[in-house]
């Protein structure tokens, strides 16, 4: 994806995470969160080195940048960003917000994508209100869980406002168990786009015998 300044204008949600794999949860969460916004884009920025899970082992970059692709080739409105993947340390959202209004400046507006758990989590977050200044907060739903909003602004003063919450259809997928069905040798069809299904198993990844997590 080109990101210099003057790439990208208008209504652009950032929709950040491992992606390990990507699936129909998040194609969906997307999806709802581009027209219920009326964005002009979702970018998928898939982490390089997350702080938060620095004692996980995740796949290499190029697996999971390369299924994204995958999952949203030929659809309008979603594009993907290697900018978390550039660097060898741990970036956080903060700074990634800083320096994708550094290039591409004025003209583009950030709705930055979370889900429920982790706005639960976001006063803890490094410098929550520095984020909140960069982006909108965008929650969307998830399955069974609850937040009190209200509290969470009250921790973060600077989202008043400045939170826009999104319902989405309740799809229990996660990555973690669909991680562990390819170990076990279950179905994941349905569950992520046939063309992520297909390059899960052709390369072998999350098998024991398959590539090695970890980059």
């Amino acid at each position: 994806m080109g990101e210099r300044a003057g790439d990208f204008a208008g209504r652009i949600g950032i929709y950040g995470g491992t992606f390990d794999p990507i699936h129909v949860g998040h194609l969906v969460a997307a999806s709802e969160v581009l027209h219920a916004l009326a964005l002009d884009r979702v970018v998928f920025m898939p982490a390089g080195h997350p702080p938060h899970k620095r004692s996980l082992a995740i796949s290499p970059a190029s697996h999971r940048l390369r299924m994204i692709e995958l999952a949203i080739e030929g659809r309008p409105g979603f594009d993907v960003s290697t900018l978390d993947l550039e660097g060898s340390a741990p970036s956080y959202t903060v700074e990634l917000l800083a320096r994708l209004h550094e290039m591409w400046g004025e003209a583009a507006e950030l709705f930055f994508i979370v889900g429920e758990d982790s706005l639960r989590d976001f006063p803890r977050w490094y410098e929550p209100g520095r984020i909140a200044e960069l982006a909108r907060l965008v929650v969307v739903t998830r399955p069974y869980v609850g937040v009190d909003i209200d509290a969470v602004v009250r921790e973060v003063p600077q989202l008043q406002g400045r939170i826009h919450c999104v319902a989405i259809p309740q799809l229990d997928i996660a990555a973690s168990d669909l991680r562990a069905r390819v170990a076990e040798g279950r179905p994941i069809a349905y569950q992520v786009p046939r063309a992520v299904e297909d390059y899960i198993f052709a390369t072998g990844l999350y098998r024991d015998d398959g590539p090695e997590t970890g980059g």
